[in-house]
């Protein structure tokens, strides 16, 4: 997969080689809407594949792909756009030749579960467009150039995805190694923008190319969130996309409660089911309070308060979910169908030896803090039940203090007899900032964390070096998840750690240096200067592509709390200047020292 080239413009995605070629087997091809249109896409000249010499972004949704044959130049750039690819081939002579440039071109009806797990079971029809002829006889004279073009378009009539539009502002900086991972990552969001027929145009971000092109409860959300900086438009659009699929009912199978938000969209086809989840699931214990902070935290950024009001009746709903956890949020698959582990580290691994249900601690963090988000919002909006939640949040962090410290650090999780899990884990990182800790607590977990066996040079390792399972090319158990090291990295900022803060950001900006500034999905977790691709990784993924924005967010130590009045600005040493920042829907920069246009009645607390 680290080999793959991607270019997508979501729902529609090309998978190729370094080389541009689109070869049969494994997961090359072009995708539309989770099935492969094209399994093979192979240009030859004279019957002959061109000696490839390099490839490189050529703009949001497209590549250029560079090769020689012979005396023969080759410059294919390839575009993507929802429902259409299209390649653009410039064919350069450095001498008197004839050649014959040939295209070939396979259709595909394959989902992409079954390219994924190898199955051979399931076809969808849809319609693949392509020219009839594409060969492309050729007499060129010394440093002439043949310019060549052929577009094939897809059309799926029961795809649940389409084309989403949402904007945000495009920020700039004095820092060229953030510039650079900013650049790169806002062109790979704009990509993975998603919508379906039934959202009225509402926009989330798909959760990362090629495996999760579609929505994801908690990474939709996640990547919103980081987003914010940018503008609030996607963080309630996001918010309405999963508030029109809140859980209304128990289903073991699908794992759909009262309030409950969703984990992931897929399309109904009975007959791939068996190689996947059920197309609505919800086997998700943290998405359902990330919805309730987002809310809280659009409309502390200066969202419309008319479109956070009309969202209320599901963050009640969502309450209700909350509330019917005794004690702790937990979690347990009762359908033996579903994810096992069902917070942000998913995977059979992650959460080892501990009999369900299980309390991550993270999630209860989260909990903490979507109550005292919660009870702000029903407070400002005149609704009664503000005091319950504070005290539910209170009596949330005494539990968790009495329950979860396990001697230096908190522990991971709880099973089911309560007993901790006692593993040192970026998990405990997103504590940091919620306000469930206290101030000597922080302190902890801050020292905890930036000790040797958890700070991995690129970046935070999910699982310290220490412990005896570590893996640094394990999926959860040793890897580095950028969006995780930016979400630890804020939270450190926020508590005031700045030098913790600071050795995670610039663990990340020099990853995103190595990596062409795109950061993948995640990478080894070696303490290296230069990362470690991990076999198999996603790219782009959207919360590693936001997470250059939570660092712009971080650095800056930036907080607004627009219905109070209030922007707090506390930047961590070395913060660059920014322009393209948005708050409460203005256009706002930071000069290295100061913050500029804010409109009236903010003013700044530094």
């Amino acid at each position: 997969m680290q080999d793959l080239v991607p270019t997508l413009a979501a729902p529609t995605m090309a998978l190729s080689g370094p080389d541009g070629q689109i070869r049969p087997g494994g997961a090359q091809g072009v995708y539309h809407a989770d099935t492969r249109v094209l399994k093979a896409v192979l240009l030859r000249l004279d019957g002959r594949e061109p000696d490839p010499v390099g490839h490189a972004p050529a703009g949001a949704s497209a590549t250029r792909f560079i090769a020689i044959s012979g005396k023969i130049r080759v410059i294919r750039t390839r575009r993507v756009r929802p429902g259409a690819v299209d390649e653009a081939i410039e064919v350069t002579a450095t001498r008197q030749v004839t050649t014959t440039v040939t295209v070939e071109a396979h259709p595909d009806q394959t989902p992409i579960e079954v390219v994924r797990t190898g199955g051979d079971t399931g076809r969808r029809a849809v319609t693949v467009d392509l020219p009839g002829n594409l060969t492309w006889p050729l007499t060129l004279s010394p440093g002439e150039t043949a310019r060549l073009h052929w577009t094939a378009t897809f059309h799926d009539p029961d795809a649940i995805l389409v084309p989403g539009d949402a904007t945000w502002s495009r920020p700039a900086t004095t820092d060229l190694r953030l510039a650079g991972l900013l650049d790169r990552s806002l062109d790979d969001l704009a990509s993975l923008r998603l919508s379906t027929p039934h959202d009225d145009g509402d926009t989330f971000l798909a959760a990362g190319a090629p495996w999760y092109l579609t929505l994801f409860g908690r990474d939709s959300l996640w990547a919103a969130r980081m987003l914010l900086p940018l503008g609030t438009g996607l963080a309630v659009s996001t918010l309405r996309v999963l508030a029109r699929r809140q859980g209304t009912r128990d289903d073991p199978v699908t794992g759909e409660a009262p309030g409950k938000i969703m984990h992931e969209l897929r399309r109904p086809d009975p007959a791939i089911d068996d190689l996947r989840l059920p197309p609505v699931y919800y086997g998700t214990i943290d998405a359902t309070p990330l919805w309730i902070s987002l809310l809280h935290d659009a409309w502390r950024w200066g969202h419309d308060p008319a479109e956070i009001a009309a969202l209320l009746p599901r963050l009640e709903a969502a309450l209700g979910w909350l509330a019917g956890h005794d004690g702790f949020l937990t979690y347990h698959d009762a359908s033996g169908r579903g994810l096992s582990n069902q917070g942000w580290k998913d995977s059979a691994e992650a959460v080892r030896m501990a009999e369900p249900p299980i309390a991550l601690a993270e999630v209860q963090g989260y909990a903490y803090r979507a109550a005292r988000d919660a009870a702000a919002l029903l407070d400002a909006f005149g609704r009664p039940g503000g005091d319950h939640w504070r005290g539910y949040a209170d009596a949330l962090a005494g539990r968790f203090r009495e329950r979860f410290w396990a001697g230096a650090h908190p522990a991971l999780a709880l099973d089911r007899h309560g007993r901790p899990v006692d593993a040192l884990t970026s998990n405990i990182g997103h504590l940091l900032g919620t306000g469930l800790l206290t101030r000597a607590e922080e302190s902890r977990v801050a020292a905890a964390l930036a000790g040797d066996g958890m700070s991995g040079g690129p970046g935070l390792r999910t699982l310290s070096a220490a412990d005896p399972a570590y893996d640094p090319l394990s999926y959860h158990c040793g890897s580095i998840w950028p969006h995780d090291t930016a979400i630890v990295a804020a939270g450190l900022a926020r508590g005031g750690f700045a030098a913790e803060a600071l050795t995670l950001i610039e663990g990340l900006l020099g990853a995103g240096q190595a990596f062409g500034f795109r950061l993948p999905e995640l990478y080894a977790g070696y303490a290296l200067t230069r990362p470690i691709p991990y076999p198999g990784a996603c790219e782009p993924q959207a919360w590693s592509a936001a997470a250059a924005v939570l660092i712009v967010r971080a650095w800056l130590g930036l907080e607004p709390d627009v219905p109070a009045g209030v922007v707090r600005l506390r930047p961590l040493p070395g913060a660059p200047a920014v322009t393209g920042l948005r708050i409460a829907g203005h256009p706002v920069s930071f000069d290295g020292t100061a913050l500029t246009g804010l409109p009236a009645g903010l003013s700044v607390e530094q």
